[in-house]
């Protein structure tokens, strides 16, 4: 590294940084009247050197106490008692250092601690971490964004451990177990779907096993991550007090389990709007019922935002503790019938989603889960 090096090993440690922190210029943010690259970039300390064109960038490290995002970057000409003035310093938008050179925003995502320099050659602009002297000619992905990835690999496979789904509800550093409410189940025909897009539709999945009629809590996994927030990587409908010896997955009606795979057999639901269900298939036709007369009432208006989005707010106010603001899940009584079901959010989002049966030593259900994500990606 050079003439840098021992600059940025003492960052965190030189009283004078301190000092260096409260003189630092805050500049104006020249992306003010521009679509910014990044939204939420942050703030980046950059030479003024670079800011008015006298230097090109050259080195480019992230502090894990610096300020704003933690990004510094130093030019081509900056000497060592040049940076160590801090009139010679500026806090900017990170999207302005994009402005003078696009190539930064490929390394934007990179971790806490990164040390890069910056090379533009015949073969193009790229950057070299200084530590392994690796080249860097891609975009950094995001990190939530490569757990997403993994994780759309790993679901809706045919089964997986029984550790892992007893895993899923147990509180430890990764998830929390919460009971969003309880599921009527008038007939015990069971539908999972997205109750906003498909619930009372021929695009709900209504599962080939049954479950005695009753009424049955919905417990959510809650995963706290710290790359995607507050998210349920799966809901549960716990049948009987029995702790399943295994799982496997939910067949849609008229399938059997030795039909996965086959062409033509979907075994998985659609989510379009966020949001999941399991439901009682009787239910689910007295909902269409519902908002097909709701509809005729209210043309033009939209299902959610003029008549779900009051009630999931007044869920996340009722526990925001395991709620994003807006609410993440709802426990509704339909009008007329009075008969209870439960929405939540459905991981990560839209996609295609599996139920997965927990069954006891005989092969009777005990519990239904719906699988959305796997924590330990996130």
């Amino acid at each position: 590294m050079g003439l840098f090096g021992k600059k940025k090993a003492e960052k965190t440690e030189k009283p004078e940084e301190k000092q260096m922190e409260k003189q630092v210029e805050k500049q104006p943010d020249r992306q003010t009247e521009k679509k910014p690259y990044i939204r939420g970039a942050g703030g980046t300390i950059v030479t003024k050197s670079i800011l008015n064109g006298t230097s090109k960038l050259k080195w480019l490290f992230r502090q894990e106490a610096g300020q704003g995002n933690g990004w510094v970057a130093f030019g081509d000409t900056d000497s060592q008692e040049y940076v160590n003035d801090a009139n010679n310093m500026a806090i900017v938008d990170f999207n302005t250092l994009i402005d003078i050179e696009p190539a930064v925003a490929n390394v934007f995502y990179m971790p806490m601690g990164s040390d890069l320099e910056f090379r533009c050659d015949k073969t193009g602009k790229y950057f070299v971490d200084t530590r392994s002297g690796k080249e860097i000619r891609e975009p950094v992905k995001h990190p939530a964004q490569i757990a997403f990835e993994k994780n759309l690999k790993f679901l809706n496979k045919e089964t997986y451990p029984t550790e892992f789904f007893h895993g899923l509800f147990t509180k430890n550093d990764k998830t929390d177990v919460f009971i969003a409410g309880n599921v009527d189940f008038p007939t015990g025909e069971v539908v999972l779907a997205d109750p906003l897009a498909y619930l009372g539709s021929q695009y709900e999945t209504v599962l080939e096993k049954k479950i005695p009629a009753g009424s049955y809590p919905v417990e959510l996994s809650v995963c706290q991550s710290k790359i995607a927030g507050l998210r349920f990587a799966a809901a549960r409908l716990p049948i009987s007090d029995k702790q399943a010896a295994g799982y496997e997955i939910a067949m849609p009606k008229g399938k059997k389990r030795e039909d996965f795979g086959k062409p033509g057999v979907f075994t998985f639901f659609g989510v379009d709007t966020g949001l999941a269900c399991i439901a009682d298939a009787q239910i689910s036709g007295e909902y269409r019922a519902f908002f097909e007369n709701w509809q005729k009432e209210n043309p033009g208006k939209n299902k959610y935002t003029d008549y779900f989005a009051a009630l999931f707010q007044k869920s996340y106010e009722d526990h925001p503790e395991v709620q994003n603001p807006g609410g993440s899940f709802l426990e509704w009584k339909l009008p007329g019938t009075g008969h209870s079901m439960v929405m939540f959010a459905s991981g990560m989002g839209d996609g295609i989603y599996s139920g997965y049966w927990g069954l006891d030593e005989k092969g009777e259900p005990v519990c239904l889960v719906a699988l959305f994500m796997n924590p330990e990606y996130f």
